[in-house]
């Protein structure tokens, strides 16, 4: 896949620090866009520059502090880049966890998938809106084909009566996707000029379902060693493939808002983006609209549980309603600084 001409373009990827996320971001330096990798680890993040620079000797690559599940977290780094007054073109939202064996909560008291999978994406993207809308920015939510076999549970959010570390990774997948496709709805109704869609990665060997001891896995999963004995038989993708469908949405000038892409091939699986393709859309079971005009009223309403509200609007944003308390993110959109400040109280 030929990526275009990046030059004098400004890219933040989540998630980029190893696997198919280090990869994204090399592509991304090698075609001469600024790259920056927000990242929790900064060892880590100091070897990921490194690789990228074998690669690229002459890459514009740099890191910054993020920890998705941490609200205070997003906040510090949508300052940061919004201070440095320079416009954002590509975001791409790549990070994710996936099924701790045991129900964590986030310092936030989000359970630990729905606080780094979708809400600090959300977060995130508030907070960095006055670049984003400076850049007329493509946004690139990064999902999963378990998205398509979830749904959304309502009345317990937090899985705190039971928990499935797989159902509750589902839904942070299925609540990132509404984000994204209703970004690009509000977008367009608003007039920001952000371009945003939905994408997945097929099936490959990539570190989700690696030995994570900090989330009590204590070594790789027995699905990852099947996907990668899959892989090496060309069955499904590879790390190098798997983020080809997400870069293809966020640069390609082929790509379009409010569309979700991934893999072509059998069971959208395979090792090849899928071009214009779009595929299941990640709305529930059974639903395969693609097209963000698609979302009914109902649909939106229930949105309203799990994201606040958006728009460039000069009244107080609403609370919304989730873990069983009432939680206020207010986002100051009209603040004299330009910058959007999300916040929670109870």
């Amino acid at each position: 896949m030929k990526i275009p001409e990046l030059t004098g373009k400004r890219t933040v990827i989540t998630g980029a620090s190893d696997g198919m996320g280090l990869v994204m971001a090399t592509h991304l330096a090698g075609a001469g866009a600024e790259v920056i990798l927000p990242v929790r680890n900064r060892t880590k993040g100091a070897a990921a520059v490194a690789a990228i620079r074998r690669v690229h000797p002459d890459a514009t690559v740099s890191l910054r502090d993020l920890d998705l599940s941490s609200l205070t977290s997003v906040a510090e780094l949508g300052k940061t880049l919004n201070d440095e007054g320079e416009p954002i073109h590509v975001l791409l939202n790549n990070a994710g966890l996936m099924t701790p064996p045991e129900r964590q909560t986030s310092v936030d008291g989000f359970e630990v998938q729905l606080a780094t999978n979708h809400v600090g994406h959300f977060a995130l993207v508030a907070h960095l809106l006055p670049s984003l809308r400076a850049g007329n920015a493509r946004v690139t939510s990064q999902l999963s084909v378990a998205a398509a076999r979830g749904e959304i549970r309502w009345d317990d959010l937090s899985w705190s009566r039971e928990y499935d570390g797989m159902k509750a990774y589902r839904q942070s997948k299925i609540a990132l996707g509404l984000f994204g496709l209703e970004l690009h709805r509000r977008s367009l109704a608003e007039g920001w000029g952000i371009t945003s869609n939905i994408a997945h990665p097929g099936v490959a060997p990539t570190n989700l379902l690696a030995a994570r001891p900090e989330l009590g896995r204590s070594r790789d999963t027995g699905a990852r060693r099947v996907v990668r004995l899959m892989s090496k038989l060309g069955v499904v993708g590879t790390v190098e493939s798997a983020g080809m469908a997400a870069l293809y949405a966020a640069t390609s000038p082929e790509a379009v808002g409010g569309r979700f892409y991934g893999p072509s091939g059998l069971g959208n699986l395979g090792r090849e983006a899928g071009g214009a393709e779009a595929v299941q859309a990640a709305r529930g079971p059974g639903r395969r609209e693609a097209d963000v005009g698609g979302l009914g009223a109902a649909e939106r309403c229930q949105l309203q549980q799990l994201i606040p509200d958006v728009r460039a609007v000069r009244c107080p944003i609403h609370p919304i309603r989730a873990y069983g308390d009432v939680v206020a993110l207010t986002l100051d959109a009209h603040r004299p600084s330009g910058s959007q400040m999300l916040r929670r109280s109870t």
